[in-house]
Parts: structure tokens; sequence; C-alpha cells
């Protein structure tokens, strides 16, 4: 499948392809005239790299559980603590969202009179 063909496909622009492709995380499999071709596993080996992305993984982190031998070689210690942080994450949010909907109807004459609106400022980190 050529270059054009697996971004449209993908989803993933050319330009994308290419860099994935220097970055060692994808690899063409030779070219139909300028064009890149690469393999059949091109668009599952795309599916992982969008996942870890979605993960929050770096590129540097997803890079060596794609394997180069088009095999995946998944760090189950790294999507564990991967999985630690967005729990952490997600707390963070349900406390930030909870917060906001009570300052949404706080009856406090001044939010920052309010004690729970206090905390959300908190969350804020500033």
């Amino acid at each position: 499948m050529d270059i054009a063909e697996v971004a449209k496909r993908s989803g993933v622009p050319a330009s994308t392809l290419r860099f994935y492709e220097e970055k060692g995380l994808i690899n063409s499999v030779g070219r139909q005239g300028l064009r890149r071709v690469f393999g059949a596993d091109i668009l599952e080996r795309l599916a992982l790299i969008a996942l870890g992305r979605a993960a929050g993984l770096s590129l540097d982190e997803i890079a060596p559980m794609v394997g180069g031998n088009g095999s995946p070689n998944i760090d189950r210690e790294l999507l564990t603590k991967k999985a630690d942080e967005l729990d952490g994450t997600i707390k963070k949010l349900i406390a930030m969202r909870d917060g906001l909907r009570h300052a949404a109807v706080c009856s406090a004459p001044s939010h920052m009179e309010c004690p729970k609106f206090r905390r959300l400022l908190g969350l804020a980190g500033c």
C-alpha cells in the first residue's frame, strides 16, 4: 500500500508517516516510483501507535513496544505505571468536574467565600 493510501485509510498525514519512519516506528518495504510502499501490517502498527499516544505515552516509549520485527513487544511494567498515572488524572478530573458543578449552583455571596470553590482553586495548581 503506498503512502497516500495509508494516509487516507489511517487518517495519519503523510508527513507524520515519514516522521514515524525516521523515528523507527514504522518501516516502508520499498518504493513505487517516488512514493513509499508499506506492508500489510501498517494499519495495525499505526493503530498501536495511536493507542499508545492516546494513553499518554511518548513516541520514545512506544518505539520499543511496536518492535522492528513486526511483532509488538509490550512493556507491561510501563503500561501499569501509565495506568496508575491515569488513575491519578481521573481522580483530579472528577474532583474538578464536581467542583465546577458546585460552583455553578453555589449560594455563597462570593465564590471566594465558598470552601469547595477554594479547594477547586487548589486543584488548579496555582
